[in-house]
C-alpha cells in the first residue's frame, strides 16, 4: 500500500492480493467467452440478474418503498439509530440497473455503516433521458431530509456514482440557503465523471478492461443526453464547482477505462479546498467492490466505505 497527500487530497494505492489475481483471471477468461454487455434497456434483465447474486447481509430489513415520489427499496440494519440515512443511486450507464437488483449490495452497505439505506430507481433513458436521473434523485435526497434525517450521506457507482457527485453539490448548494441539510458524506465507486471521455484513461487502459469500452459509454452517453452538452455539470460532475462539498470517498480499479475520471475528480476537488480521498486498487476492474463473493479487495473497499460513512454519520450535524 502506498498513500499520496496533498493538501486537503490523499490518494492510496492498494496492491493486489495474490487469490484475487488468480480469480481475476478466471474472470477475465470467462467475460472474453461471453458476448459484449448489452448497456441498453435490452440489457436490463441480465444486468439486473448479475447484481443480484451480490450475498445478502445478515440482519439486514429490505423492502420496497417510494420516497419522494422515487421507488426503490429500503434496507434497514436492525436496531440503528433515527436521523440519518443513506441514499444510494445504481450503476448502469443511465439505461440499466434497478433498486431490486442493488438492494443486496445496499443491503452490505447499510450493515457496515450502521445505517438504512435507500436504493432510488430514478429514471432510465432512452425514456427518461436527462435530467430526468438527477430530478429523482434530488428529489429522493429532499424527501429523506423532510422524513426527519439530519444526517444524510450519498453513494453511488459508475454512472450512479457520478450521479451521486452530481447530487452532493446541488444538495451542498441548496443547503447553503437553509432549503435542505448538507451531506454529511459522499461515496463514488469508479464513478463516471466526465461524460465528454476525455480522460486519458479511456485510450490507455482499453487493453487492461474488460467490462467497458469507449464505443459502450458513447452509446450510453447518446441515450441519455441525446444532443445535450456533456459537460454540464449536471451530467459531468467533473466540470462543476467543487468548493464546499462534503468529505467525499471514490474507489476505483487501475484496470479501468474510468480511471482518470475518479483520479481527476478528487485532484480537482483538493484543488477547491475539499475534502477528498481516492483509493486506486491494482488489478481490479469496474465497480468491483460489488463482488463480494469473490473478492478479497470488494470485501476491503466495502469496510473501508462503511467505516467512512460510519464515522460521518455518527457526527452531530
Amino acid at each position: 500500500m502506498r498513500i499520496e497527500e496533498q493538501m486537503m487530497m490523499s490518494i492510496t494505492h492498494h496492491d493486489e492480493h495474490l487469490v484475487d489475481r488468480v480469480a481475476m483471471l478466471a474472470m477475465r477468461a470467462m467475460i472474453a467467452l461471453q458476448p459484449t454487455a448489452d448497456l441498453g434497456p435490452d440489457g436490463r434483465p441480465a444486468f439486473d440478474d448479475l447484481m443480484e447474486k451480490t450475498p445478502i447481509a445478515e440482519g439486514v430489513e429490505y423492502g420496497p418503498a417510494m420516497v419522494g415520489g422515487v421507488h426503490g427499496w429500503w434496507c434497514r440494519p436492525v436496531g440503528t439509530e433515527a436521523g440519518c440515512a443513506i441514499l444510494y443511486l445504481h450503476g448502469g450507464a443511465y439505461a440499466v440497473g434497478s433498486a431490486r437488483a442493488y438492494r443486496h449490495f445496499g443491503g452490505q452497505i447499510a450493515t457496515r455503516a450502521r445505517a438504512p439505506v435507500f436504493v432510488a430507481d430514478y429514471a432510465l433513458a432512452p425514456g427518461r433521458p436527462f435530467p430526468a436521473a438527477v430530478d429523482d434523485a434530488e428529489a429522493a435526497y429532499r424527501a429523506l431530509a423532510d422524513t426527519g434525517a439530519s444526517r444524510l450521506a450519498i453513494v453511488g457507482d459508475s454512472a450512479g456514482g457520478g450521479l451521486a457527485l452530481v447530487v452532493a453539490s446541488s444538495m451542498t448548494r441548496a443547503a447553503r440557503k437553509g432549503v435542505v441539510p448538507r451531506p454529511v458524506a459522499t461515496v463514488a465507486l469508479s464513478p463516471w465523471t466526465d461524460l465528454a471521455l476525455t480522460g486519458e484513461s479511456i485510450t490507455t487502459r482499453a487493453g487492461n478492461d474488460p467490462l467497458l469500452t469507449s464505443a459502450a459509454l458513447q452509446a450510453a452517453r447518446q441515450r441519455y443526453l441525446r444532443q445535450h452538452d456533456p459537460r454540464d455539470p449536471l451530467a459531468s460532475p467533473l466540470y462543476g464547482d467543487l468548493a464546499g462539498l462534503p468529505p467525499t470517498m471514490l474507489h476505483v480499479g487501475e484496470d479501468e477505462i474510468l480511471l482518470d475520471d475518479a483520479r481527476r475528480y478528487v485532484e480537482r476537488l483538493g484543488a477547491a479546498g475539499s475534502a477528498g480521498e481516492l483509493h486506486i486498487w491494482r488489478g481490479m476492474v469496474h465497480v468491483f467492490p460489488a463482488n463480494l463473493a469473490l473478492l478479497r479487495a470488494a470485501r476491503e473497499a466495502t469496510d473501508d466505505v462503511g467505516a467512512f460513512l460510519r464515522g460521518r454519520l455518527a457526527d452531530p450535524v
